[in-house]
């Protein structure tokens, strides 16, 4: 997803006028003396001494000051700083309404810098209540006057229809003058627009050199979009090493894809020597940060013991952490934990209730799991129609063991009118997938002639099957056949 980004400033050397500088590099007594005498320009560079500590001590308190006066005067520079003050709470009580009214004395000047401070004011309801078209204005207002960061945020407001109808045309249009000035957000944002063909024409070399751009900004995002297009070879030849060295880059900062990414290619040996103990540290690295995927990762390694000791209790502690964030997978595991006693303590209500959000994410393994406890009547009340339901679900995803268990509901009538064509048929379905009690089933339905007529030789062939794997009874069947 492409993330608005506000930026707000927490340095005061960014704004600093030409005419300011020239005093500020005067001394400091010059400058104390026409200060007090009321010259504006001159409160504002005293400021900017103080924040400095240039032939006095920092004090922010004092810049503040200084840039009060010169702002009272009307100084727009002055201004801006003493909103950005307020804003952050440097040098006075942070006052987000105190923020608003400097920058907007400064945007009514049309200083592009207020007029983009403003929007973004608006944007998060600071000082003000949330108005995104309010926000488009002033955005629009600094945009106009070039300001890249203005071009940036109106850009993400037709990206994603805030404020203004969605319109991806004017996004790429604004993205691409703020990407063109350097704005290493918009240069991310513009690559991803080009990787899906949103605005634009889908072009993944061009996207690959937007990433790059933003990616030797030290954009981490960036740096790991273009790692995964050298992993995948999309827009750039194929190459694992320098996928590595992106993703590395994107990881050191704190970047859970990337960290995510590195520990798949450790444990897929991909450009690296295949290693568990490294993918699970990458793995550990990114679940930490809170990535999903990672935790349920980590869980999954614990419950298997891969690499780590096995460990119940750190994998149903990751399993729930990525199943808070919605992940079937981990929710379906966590179920799995309380309904075995696995980590957690057994609680088969808990486990209906984690099943049951992965069942509804669609979650096949989930589904059945809830057929089953329909079935059982554990942590819920039995019912044979639910469990049919839920059994119908994930067979239909073809997972063999639901579909067996369909088919014994139909066999035996249960949940269902006894119907014994359809039993057979999920049988079938589950037994041509390599599962051996549907296949021993289905073989006693040749046998006793449930389908259609007695079929001894199809019957045989099924019991051979199911022995193969191991079925106990079909291995007994075709002793008794061969004796």
């Amino acid at each position: 997803m492409k993330m608005l980004t506000l930026t707000k400033i927490s340095g005061f050397l960014v704004l600093m006028s030409s005419a300011a500088l020239t005093l500020a590099n005067s001394e400091f007594d010059t400058a104390l003396e026409m200060a007090s005498q009321g010259d504006a320009e001159a409160q504002y560079s005293l400021g900017i001494m103080y924040y400095e500590g240039e032939d006095v001590p920092k004090d922010a308190e004092e810049t503040a000051k200084w840039f009060r006066k010169s702002a009272d005067q009307g100084y727009a520079d002055a201004q801006y700083m003493l909103g950005m003050m307020y804003d952050i709470g440097e040098g006075v009580p942070e006052n987000d309404q105190e923020a608003v009214k400097w920058y907007r004395k400064v945007a009514d000047q049309g200083d592009a810098d207020g007029q983009y401070a403003l929007g973004v004011m608006y944007v998060n309801g600071e000082g003000v209540p949330i108005d995104n078209k309010e926000a488009v204005a002033w955005f629009l207002k600094a945009a106009d006057q070039g300001n890249a960061d203005g071009q940036y945020a109106l850009a993400w407001m037709y990206d994603y229809g805030e404020g203004v109808p969605e319109n991806n045309q004017a996004a790429v249009e604004w993205y691409q003058k703020a990407a063109n000035q350097g704005n290493a957000q918009a240069q991310l944002n513009l690559g991803l627009m080009y990787k899906i063909g949103e605005g634009i024409a889908e072009n993944y070399p061009e996207a690959a050199e937007w990433f790059r751009k933003a990616a030797e900004q030290g954009n981490a995002d960036a740096q790991h979009q273009l790692g995964s297009m050298y992993r995948r070879g999309s827009g750039v030849e194929e190459d694992h090493q320098e996928a590595r060295r992106w993703y590395r880059k994107a990881a050191g900062q704190g970047n859970g894809d990337s960290q995510y990414s590195l520990a798949m290619m450790y444990a897929n040996g991909e450009g690296v020597a295949k290693s568990d103990q490294d993918a699970f540290n990458w793995y550990l690295k990114a679940a930490e940060q809170g990535n999903a995927d990672a935790q349920f990762k980590v869980g999954l390694i614990y419950k298997l013991g891969k690499g780590v000791p096995k460990n119940d209790q750190e994998a149903a502690k990751w399993s729930r952490k990525a199943a808070e964030q919605g992940m079937p997978g981990a929710q379906y595991i966590l179920g799995l934990g309380y309904e075995h006693d696995g980590g957690v303590p057994g609680n088969n209500e808990n486990a209906v209730e984690w099943y049951r959000k992965a069942a509804d994410q669609g979650y096949a393994e989930a589904q059945y799991r809830l057929g089953r406890m329909y079935r059982k009547g554990q942590g819920i009340p039995k019912n044979d129609q639910e469990a049919v339901k839920w059994f119908l679900k994930a067979a239909n995803q073809n997972l063999d063991v639901a579909q067996y268990r369909l088919g014994v509901m139909y066999f035996y009538g249960q949940g269902v009118p006894k119907h014994d064509q359809e039993a057979a048929k999920w049988y079938r379905k589950a037994a041509e997938q390599g599962y051996a009690p549907a296949q021993h089933d289905l073989g006693l339905m040749y046998a006793k002639g449930l389908v259609g007529a007695e079929n001894e030789q199809e019957a045989m062939g099924w019991f051979q099957k199911a022995a193969v794997l191991g079925h106990p009874n079909a291995q007994y069947l075709l002793g008794i056949y061969y004796a």
